[in-house]
Formats: structure tokens, C-alpha cells, sequence
């Protein structure tokens, strides 16, 4: 995570080169979520927003949605879209409950979790779920482990579970991989869909 505000700076983003291939099946599992989970859109917060490839997208389906990033200059470049119903703010994902957001129907996460230390997981979903509305979902975007760690960083099931214990896990897909491009779509990129447990 140290190392995102050198690669923005440096121009080296490899991650956003999925933004348009998540941005399709994201719009399908938002227009599920909505038609399945029987709600209107609420809050929804994306988590790890980078640049705000895909904010606008829960904003296009009627969420009122904040993104949050570490890295300013990220922010920056969010804000300079200038889309409405969209706000971003700098925030360490790691300490969402002391950032002042409010609570959340819907957050999403994609690919910002699988490059988190194991403490820095449990963090994000300790911050997420102090955040969370009742019956709240949670959409995670994350490659799994392979040979290719180095370059792509990934997580398994087990993981991500672990770090939500707070949460069910709905429902399992593999992700879209074309035009992802090598070696990510080498990846075995998944969604993972979540409900914050009943209280």
C-alpha cells in the first residue's frame, strides 16, 4: 500500500487496466443487486477508488457515492471527472471508523483489498463493517494466488472471509478476463458478494 502514491507518480497504474472490463460486469451485478436484494439505490461506498474508474458507475444507478483513497493525487484526478452524486475524499482504508463517513448500503471493493498486509485486511473490514447499514452488501473484486504474486498481487476465499467475519458470503463468480490483458486475466479474477450479518 506504501508504494501507490511512487506509482502514481511514476505513471505506473497496471490496475486501472481492468477498469473497463470491471465497469461492465459491475453494472450487472449493481442492476442484480438492486433487482434481488428488492431496495432502492442508498450510500455506497467504493474503497480503494484510485482515480474513480468506477464510482460513476454506482452513481449512473442512482447511489450517492464516496470514494476513498489514500493517495491524493488519485483524489485529485476523481474530483476532475465532476460527476455528480459522486464525492471523493482522502482516507486511509485502514481507519474508515475514525474518517467521519456516515453508514452505507452498498460498498465495493475492487482490488484494493487483495494488496493489503493481513492486518491492513482486518482493518478494512473492521472499518466496513462499523460502517454498514443493516442487511448491507459488500462487492470485492480480487485476483487469486498465483505464480504470478509478484506482479499481480492476489488472495484466496479463505482470506477475505476471514478478515469479515462479520459478513456472509452470498455468492462466488469468476471475473471477467477479456481485454484484461497478461498477466492479470492469468489470474483467476473473482467477485465476491456479501451481506453484513443479521444483528
Amino acid at each position: 500500500m506504501s508504494n501507490y502514491p511512487l506509482m502514481y507518480r511514476l505513471g505506473l497504474t497496471p490496475w486501472e487496466r481492468y477498469g473497463p472490463v470491471a465497469a461492465a460486469q459491475l453494472g450487472r451485478l449493481l442492476d442484480r443487486e438492486l433487482n434481488e436484494h428488492g431496495t432502492t439505490p442508498g450510500r455506497a461506498l467504493d474503497v480503494g477508488c484510485g482515480r474513480g474508474l468506477l464510482a460513476p458507475e454506482l452513481a449512473r444507478r442512482g447511489w450517492e457515492t464516496v470514494g476513498v483513497d489514500l493517495v491524493p493525487a488519485a483524489i485529485e484526478a476523481a474530483r476532475a471527472q465532476d460527476v455528480d452524486d459522486v464525492t471523493y475524499r482522502v482516507v486511509d482504508v485502514t481507519a474508515l471508523e475514525s474518517a467521519n463517513l456516515g453508514t452505507f448500503d452498498l460498498f465495493m471493493d475492487s482490488g484494493c483489498f487483495q494488496g493489503l498486509s493481513p492486518e491492513q485486511r482486518v482493518a478494512e473490514g473492521r472499518g466496513v463493517t462499523a460502517l454498514a447499514a443493516p442487511d448491507a452488501t459488500l462487492l470485492m473484486l480480487a485476483f487469486s494466488p498465483s505464480r504470478y504474486q509478484r506482479l499481480v498481487e492476489g488472495v484466496a476465499q479463505g482470506e477475505i472471509e476471514a478478515a469479515l467475519p462479520e459478513w456472509d458470503l452470498v455468492h462466488v463468480e469468476d471475473a471477467d478476463t477479456d481485454n484484461m490483458g497478461w498477466p492479470m486475466n492469468k489470474t483467476a479474477p473473482k467477485w465476491y458478494r456479501f451481506r453484513r450479518c443479521a444483528r
